[in-house]
C-alpha cells in the first residue's frame, strides 16, 4: 500500500511539473517569444524586411524617375525570390507571399498574376474548343503585358564561434523594365539574428 501511494505521488508530481500554458499574441509579442526558442527566421522577420523593401522602392531615384517619364501606374510581373541561403528550411514562400501582398496594398502598381494567366490560358483554350456557346467565348491576346519585372534572391553568411552564432542574411530585390531589359531599380533589405548556446543547451 505504502509503494503505491509513493508511485501516485509520484506521478501526480511529474503531472504538475510538466503542465501546458497557451495564450494567443499579437505579431510584436510572438516575435519577441520566437528570439527565445530559435534562431531561425520567422514571420516577424519576413514582415520587417518587405516592409523595408516596399518603403526603399517608393523613395528610390530610379523608380521616381521612370515614373515620371512613362505617365502611368506600371504594371508588374513579380518573378520569385530565390532562396540562396544554406538554409533549406528556409521560409521563402513567406517572403513570396508578404511581397506580392504589401506590393498589392501599395496601390503604386497593377499586378499581373503568373500563377492565374496560366489557368486563363487553359480556361480560355477548354472555351475554344467548341465546349463553350461562341458568342461568350473569350478571344485570346487580350490580356495586358507586364511593363516591370520583378525578381529577387536571399543570401545568408553565418559565422559561429565558442556557441555564439552571428547569421547575416541580405535579401536583394531588383526590378527591370521588360521592354528595353534596362535595371529600374536594385535594393536591399539586411538583418542579422544573434544566438548563444551553452553546453546544456538552449
Amino acid at each position: 500500500m505504502k509503494n503505491i501511494f509513493s508511485i501516485l505521488l509520484v506521478s501526480f508530481t511529474l503531472a504538475s511539473c510538466s503542465s501546458f500554458k497557451a495564450q494567443r499574441v499579437d505579431s510584436t509579442k510572438s516575435d519577441e517569444k520566437a528570439m527565445e526558442i530559435t534562431d531561425q527566421w520567422v514571420q516577424g522577420d519576413t514582415e520587417r524586411v518587405v516592409s523595408e523593401i516596399i518603403e526603399n522602392i517608393s523613395k528610390h531615384k530610379g523608380f521616381k524617375r521612370y515614373l515620371m517619364k512613362s505617365g502611368k501606374t506600371p504594371t508588374v510581373f513579380i518573378g520569385e525570390v530565390k532562396n540562396l541561403t544554406s538554409e533549406a528550411y528556409f521560409p521563402i514562400n513567406d517572403i513570396n507571399d508578404e511581397f506580392l501582398n504589401e506590393i498589392s496594398s501599395s496601390g503604386d502598381f497593377i499586378l499581373v498574376d503568373a500563377s492565374a494567366r496560366e489557368n486563363i490560358l487553359k480556361e480560355i483554350t477548354y472555351q475554344h474548343d467548341g465546349m463553350v456557346d461562341p458568342n461568350t467565348a473569350k478571344s485570346i491576346g487580350k490580356q495586358v503585358g507586364a511593363d516591370l519585372m520583378i525578381f529577387g534572391n536571399v543570401y545568408m553568411k553565418p559565422a559561429t564561434r565558442k556557441g555564439k552564432t552571428i547569421k547575416q542574411y541580405s535579401i536583394n530585390i531588383r526590378m527591370t523594365n521588360i521592354e528595353t531589359g534596362l535595371e529600374v531599380l536594385r535594393t536591399r533589405s539586411k538583418l542579422s539574428k544573434y544566438s548563444e548556446q551553452s553546453s546544456s543547451g538552449w
